[in-house]
């Protein structure tokens, strides 16, 4: 599926009441079966984007257009049976439910998605993040790492039409990180799904064809950067 952002805003309130802006981005695309990466670094608007065009954030105007649906327009119970069933999303919390295992957590996600959970499958989703070794451990008894390879697998597990990634080797041991990029990659490129990875390192964007600089598509990022090296 095809992910486009039009004249998109998002401002949150400070303590004090006062508005902060995160995102202002007039424009970005990405076609259907297309892999890039959006680097910038943290505080930058980066997850906020994720979030939005996953439908869990609601952004204050502009449209969202995911395939030829604008997802902005939809009201919240459909926003989300729409993210279930075509969105993967690799948080970079994790997000894992605390009192199941690893593998209950990926046959829950496969749940979520609406479709039969298929437990050969997510044991083969990870035994290639590396933790067949790890099936029935509850995330307190994962490492992080191993806690965002699970995630990953999690967000396979659905065979979404658009996956999101945020940050998804960032806390990640230097031994797996090409193996996760390695993963996300070639799933996406087996069944055509559109891949939206962010990340504040170069040795990950590097990777990809297509790399866009956060400042360059969001105004907010701009000018903070800007404000920056003006005050140096």
């Amino acid at each position: 599926m095809s992910l486009r952002f039009n004249q998109v805003t998002k401002s949150y309130r400070q303590p004090d009441g006062d508005p902060i802006r995160v995102l202002d981005v007039p424009e970005f695309s990405i076609a259907q079966g297309e892999q890039v990466v959006l680097l910038g670094s943290s505080g930058g608007g980066k997850t906020t984007l994720l979030n939005i065009a996953a439908g869990i954030t609601a952004a204050d105007t502009g449209s969202v257009m995911i395939g030829s649906t604008d997802i902005t327009k939809l009201i919240e119970p459909t926003r989300d049976r729409f993210r279930s069933e075509r969105i993967g999303y690799v948080f970079q919390t994790f997000n894992l439910l605390p009192a199941f295992t690893a593998l209950e957590n990926v046959l829950l996600g496969m749940s979520f998605s609406g479709k039969a959970p298929n437990r050969q499958a997510a044991v083969k989703l990870l035994e290639q993040v590396g933790l067949g070794h790890r099936l029935h451990n509850k995330p307190s008894r994962l490492s992080v790492g191993e806690q965002q390879r699970v995630s990953v697998a999690r967000a396979l597990a659905k065979t979404p039409q658009l996956l999101l990634a945020d940050e998804p080797t960032a806390n990640v041991d230097p031994a797996n990180q090409q193996l996760v990029i390695d993963l996300l990659r070639e799933a996406c490129r087996e069944t055509s799904v559109t891949l939206l990875l962010v990340t504040h390192a170069p040795e990950v964007s590097r990777q990809f064809d297509r790399v866009e600089q956060l400042a360059q598509i969001n105004r907010v990022a701009a000018q903070n950067k800007a404000a920056l090296v003006h005050s140096q």
